[in-house]
């Protein structure tokens, strides 16, 4: 194992070893105030970001922003070429950034959120930033590795944009390869079930291609569930009808958690120890995020907090 990924490794295990985890999440929740909450953050990772954030929004979105920071910084310990397994794991903050100039007043761009500064975690976003219309952004993204999202709707890119990141993460990342799979399920199935959206060309060649042609083609909640390879049938698990979704989602989480800490253990110093990292960093996000939402609310956590912690 070269020096770069040993380094990357040992700095990837640091880093998680500083964040929040379960019990810090928890006492954040317990607030009882949103500003009592920010206090606590004040002494953890996330504090670089959150020291000038007012109300929940922003505080949440600067969470996310202190997330990116340290990705970035990982990035910098590994080997040369290293940093482009990172990228389809950082695929998520360009996104949001594509979701923020969408959700602007048209012609007020300037309102949307700062955002997000990928560095080296870049997929595409300075061609995107430019694009002045959503016929541009379309062409911008099929130019890209994104590829075509199939339509230029605003559903459509950014529909296209999340299960292209799924695709990606499967074939770029090999230890991330069943989180990803997990998350085409789920997007898969909220749009075709809960949403009640027939997917673009595109998006369902790419879910074709993680989740099989049956699947992807399904014309039921319960035909989708059966038709998944075995490998992918852990995330809807008990799942039987589409409002329950959410119960997916928080079992995704805890899967990655439960992975990525296996990983961190195992991974002898290699890319493993990376992705494990990377995922249990993310999972810290996720659970701080709500937990600020807890807090504001005057410390009373939601189920699907609770369920994580």
């Amino acid at each position: 194992m070269s020096a770069g990924w040993v380094a990357g490794a040992v700095r990837a295990q640091a880093l998680v070893a500083r964040y929040p985890g379960a019990d810090g999440a928890r006492d954040i929740a317990h607030g009882p105030t949103l500003d009592d909450a920010l206090r606590r953050l004040a002494t953890t990772p996330y504090a670089r970001y959150t020291r000038t954030t007012a109300g929940l929004p922003d505080a949440q979105r600067a969470v996310a922003a202190g997330l990116l920071w340290h990705l970035r910084v990982l990035a910098g310990w590994l080997p040369p070429g290293g940093a482009r397994l990172l990228v389809p794991l950082a695929a998520g903050f360009e996104i949001a950034n594509v979701v923020s100039r969408l959700q602007a007043p048209e012609g007020r761009r300037t309102e949307a959120p700062e955002p997000y500064r990928l560095g080296a975690l870049e997929t595409a976003w300075r061609s995107l930033e430019r694009a002045e219309t959503l016929a541009e952004l379309r062409a911008a993204l099929a130019a890209s590795p994104w590829g075509d999202p199939g339509d230029d709707t605003p559903w459509a890119l950014v529909t296209g944009m999340r299960m292209a990141a799924a695709r990606r993460t499967a074939v770029s990342v090999p230890p991330a390869h069943r989180w990803a799979q997990g998350r085409a399920v789920l997007l898969t199935a909220r749009e075709l079930f809960v949403y009640h959206r027939s997917l673009t060309e595109s998006v369902r060649r790419d879910a074709a291609r993680l989740l099989g042609a049956r699947a992807s083609a399904a014309s039921s909640y319960r035909e989708f569930r059966d038709s998944l390879p075995l490998a992918a049938r852990w995330v809807l698990a008990d799942i039987d009808e589409p409002g329950e979704l959410w119960r997916a989602e928080t079992l995704w989480w805890r899967t990655v958690q439960a992975e990525g800490a296996t990983m961190l253990r195992q991974g002898r110093y290699g890319p493993a120890v990376v992705v494990g990292a990377v995922g249990l960093l993310s999972v810290d996000t996720w659970r701080v995020r709500a937990a600020l939402e807890s807090a504001a609310r005057g410390g009373r956590p939601g189920e699907a907090f609770d369920a994580l912690v």
